[in-house]
């Protein structure tokens, strides 16, 4: 049986060759012939559709090259199909379309050739410069810009791929170079840092509390201007500097206060008394004038001697948390006139709510502090008796702001 593209031969079906193509079996009669030949009829009207789907695709997307290699695959299918039609115009359509799509993408090679020569221009001007931080960030995006950018004709991609590299290469290795020497000055700083350490042991060990003193601002304006190290380094020498000359500038404060003493039940009384004062200014509106106050009562308090009773320890902690919520009401009225000019012009019970959602978030920050100092006291324990100490402070703190923020919102709450 005839087909005006092939035939129907000792029960094969054969397609006609063509463009230089032999006669080739692409199947079997099934039932009969005319539904075998329209089964292969409708597999060639398939592969019209796909064509015609390739085609829309490449006008209607911008990036046309991607379309390419599947023109190219869906080109070398339909040599070798079993369908019955004229592939011929297929062909020659996707030919067509490759001739096109040739000639979009050596354009737009020719336009990642002028966009990569102006990258490696940057990259040329930047190799020398030493603002290491912000010139690694250019390179960065330097670097994002090439790769996003389509490639270039395959005769120079490797030219112009060396050339933006070594430009790049260039910088990087200047840095590494700087920092190589800044690791070796560093070595020779710490050295210094660790004769201060050691040359304020020896003050701190000094007999003679103003002599001590003397030395110790010596040598903490040398500290000052010593070189850099990396703080991980620095820190434990900082920590000792600092701790020296604090019990030094004690002793000798100690050694100058000549004034009157107190009786122990007098600093009592006393402390007594003005912690009860402060602790009055916290039910009061923020003013000027009670800021004032309170910064009276601070100096008042430093002219208790620094050796207190024992008894007034308890009284000092309390003394402590109410001018901390003195202060801090303060902060908060600064940051809500602050963030809202008409803020005295709002209901009361707007400005009330405005100043809860603050303090909400002020103390969410602590309290992930506390809670982070928390875990590192117990996961990175060292067992010094000056870290334990260091750390009991600095949790006692934490814990001291977070608990004068919820003391203040149970104020609000209950105005």
């Amino acid at each position: 049986m005839e087909h005006p593209f092939g035939y129907i031969k000792d029960n094969e079906v054969y397609l006609k060759g063509f463009l230089g193509q032999e006669d080739r079996v692409i199947g079997e009669v099934k039932e009969d012939e005319a539904s075998t030949l329209k089964y292969f009829e409708n597999r060639f009207e398939q592969l019209k559709e796909k064509v015609e789907k390739l085609k829309s695709d490449i006008e209607e997307n911008q990036n046309k090259g991607s379309f390419l290699m599947k023109l190219i695959h869906l080109r070398d299918s339909l040599m070798k199909s079993d369908a019955l039609g004229d592939f011929v115009p297929l062909i020659e359509e996707l030919n067509k379309q490759e001739e096109f799509l040739n000639e979009i993408i050596q354009a737009n090679r020719t336009k990642n050739l002028e966009v990569k020569k102006g990258l490696i221009l940057e990259a040329e001007e930047l190799k020398d410069d030493t603002d290491w931080k912000a010139t690694t960030e250019a390179y960065k995006e330097l670097k994002l810009r090439w790769i996003k950018t389509g490639p270039v004709d395959k005769e120079i991609e490797e030219e112009i791929e060396a050339q933006f590299n070594d430009a790049v290469q260039h910088f990087f290795e200047n840095r590494r170079h700087y920092f190589e020497g800044l690791a070796l000055q560093a070595e020779e700083n710490i050295k210094v840092y660790e004769s201060l350490v050691v040359q304020a042991r020896e003050a701190h060990d000094f007999p003679d509390a103003k002599v001590a003193f003397e030395i110790s601002k010596k040598i903490q304006k040398e500290w000052k201007s010593a070189g850099k190290v990396p703080a991980e380094k620095r820190q434990p020498l900082w920590d000792e500097f600092s701790r020296l000359n604090n019990r030094i500038f004690s002793r000798f404060k100690r050694s100058m206060n000549t004034g009157p003493t107190m009786h122990p039940r007098e600093v009592i009384r006393k402390a007594e008394e003005l912690t009860a004062e402060v602790k009055s200014l916290t039910t009061q509106p923020t003013t000027r004038e009670l800021i004032e106050k309170a910064k009276g009562i601070q100096q008042e308090w430093k002219k208790l001697p620094m050796r207190k009773p024992k008894e007034v320890n308890l009284t000092a902690r309390s003394y402590q948390f109410f001018m901390d919520i003195v202060f801090e009401k303060a902060f908060l009225e600064k940051l809500v006139h602050g963030k809202y000019e008409d803020f005295d012009e709002k209901p009361l019970e707007e400005q009330k709510q405005i100043k809860t959602a603050l303090l909400k978030d002020l103390l969410h920050r602590d309290q992930t502090e506390l809670d982070t100092a928390q875990n590192n006291s117990e996961n990175f324990r060292v067992e010094t008796k000056d870290f334990e100490i260091m750390m009991r402070k600095k949790l006692s703190g934490l814990k001291r702001k977070v608990d004068v923020k919820n003391y203040i919102l149970r104020q609000l709450s209950f105005k």
